[in-house]
């Protein structure tokens, strides 16, 4: 953490800005509070940058809104119910909300909102102490009640409440536990972890959506592995993402199959070390990250003993990729992701094949045709696959896949591999054979892409040569 003097100091410049200034301003003349909550804060003891600018205040809704008008460009009535209206101001979005002093049944996903009356009633219901500092505007004054300088100091996450009543209050805060941990590389206090455990089957009470937010938050951190082993560690992931405590599969006195569980984690870090180092997608990639960690889960479903003693997987790859389709849209990611994720978990065995025998051209075409969009993604998966201590095997399966984006290259120089089509498309191939639209067409399509992809491209003429040929040999 940087020092206190250093934090006072980006605070008190960050409360000099155009956006905080003209907001205080606002407020003191009102005759209202304000404060800066949470995140900046945090954030400032943390030397880390302040994206999201969050305001308290006693002023109802109505009257944040009386107050921001005239100094803003625009306004959101992002959640009027929930106490908070959003602003543009100076060139920056802030949220402004009511101080709350909410009340749960333990039963409902949402509380009772309860507007409170002071600040430091506000910050102890917040999730955690680090995360419950507040700055009082426009006096500059820090505001501690939980002692979160405290535990910033000690890079520890520990609830301003007892941890039973604040999860119990909102369980998704178990998750934000996982997350922040993953994110900060904070220890979670004790009797915080302890709470987690006991409190597990409460997270039942929470919306898919947002459970896979929080999912998502912890996985598209530096260090996610760190978050989701706490999740397995505290049963957590028994709830939300089953499939992945179920890799902890139990090995046998004579270790004949490696830890899933452990290898997946690995993948996952590997794969963002790969994200990072080819610098070709947008970091960090989510898609990457859900396959790194899913790419195995049909593993437990397809795992046999062999006579002699091995062990083995057969047809994981698929059964892996629908097992990862039903998850995650049971937690509402959209279509896209799951069927991206879904795709790379069904290709990621593909290219272990390449090193056992020399792929032709027509396998390198295929290879790309069936990876289609999600062929950088693949290459990523792929490499981080490869988890062996043995150096030799590792640099085997390094130097083969070099060599097979090194041939995909070329390929694609020569005939535009990404995009590769028969030389007739279906208006062309009906003129040839003389038919109407039907399922023959298809037939004759999906012919012509053979020969493209076994022999690249041989032209309009020669193509048609080809298709007629097909054709009577089919009649014949």
């Amino acid at each position: 953490m940087h020092n206190v003097a250093e934090a006072l100091g980006r605070l008190t410049e960050l409360a000099a800005s155009a956006t905080v200034s003209r907001l205080a301003t606002a407020f003191e003349a009102a005759g209202h509070e304000l404060a800066l909550v949470g995140g900046p804060v945090r954030d400032a003891f943390l030397g880390r940058p302040v994206n999201d600018l969050d305001f308290t205040t006693d002023a109802t809704p109505d009257e944040i809104l009386a107050i921001v008008k005239p100094v803003a460009e625009a306004t959101w009535d992002v959640g009027r119910q929930f106490g908070t209206i959003a602003a543009k101001i100076a060139g920056e979005t802030v949220e402004i909300t009511t101080y709350r002093a909410d009340t749960y049944d333990g039963e409902s996903r949402k509380p009772e909102v309860v507007f409170g009356d002071t600040l430091e009633g506000d910050l102890v219901r917040r999730d955690f102490t680090v995360n419950a500092m507040a700055l009082r505007l426009p006096r500059l004054e820090l505001v501690d009640p939980s002692g979160g300088i405290e535990d910033l100091v000690a890079k520890l996450l520990r609830t301003p409440s007892a941890p039973e009543v604040s999860f119990g209050d909102d369980p998704l805060r178990m998750l934000r536990a996982a997350r922040f941990a993953a994110q900060l590389g904070f220890e979670i206090e004790p009797e915080t972890l302890e709470a987690m455990s006991a409190l597990a089957p409460q997270i039942d009470r929470i919306s898919a959506e947002r459970v896979r937010d929080e999912l998502t938050k912890t996985l598209v951190t530096t260090t996610p592995a760190r978050g989701i082993r706490l999740l397995v560690e505290t049963g957590l992931a028994d709830r939300v993402l089953p499939e992945v405590p179920a890799l902890r599969l139990e090995r046998d006195e004579h270790h004949r199959h490696k830890d899933v569980y452990e290898h997946s984690l690995t993948v996952l870090e590997q794969a963002i070390e790969y994200e990072v180092a080819r610098g070709r997608l947008d970091s960090p990639d989510l898609v990457v990250r859900l396959a790194a960690l899913l790419h195995d889960i049909g593993k437990p479903r397809t795992r046999r003993y062999e006579p002699g003693g091995a062990v083995s997987f057969h047809h994981h790859d698929v059964v892996g990729a629908k097992l990862a389709r039903k998850r995650l849209r049971a937690l509402r990611f959209d279509n896209d992701t799951a069927d991206a994720v879904a795709r790379l978990i069904e290709l990621h065995l593909r290219f272990f094949g390449y090193t056992d025998a020399s792929w032709t051209d027509s396998a390198v075409r295929r290879y790309v045709r069936d990876a289609g969009d999600q062929l950088e993604r693949l290459h990523i998966l792929s490499r981080a696959d490869v988890t062996t201590r043995n150096r030799r095997k590792a640099d085997m399966l390094s130097f083969a896949y070099d060599d097979l984006e090194e041939r995909i290259g070329v390929l694609a120089e020569e005939e535009e591999l990404a995009s590769v089509r028969p030389e007739l498309d279906g208006q062309a191939i009906m003129a040839a054979l003389g038919i109407r639209p039907g399922p023959v067409v298809g037939e004759a399509y999906r012919y012509l892409l053979d020969v493209r992809l076994d022999e690249g491209p041989i032209g309009e003429d020669a193509a048609r040569e080809r298709l007629l040929a097909w054709w009577a040999a089919r009649e014949a």
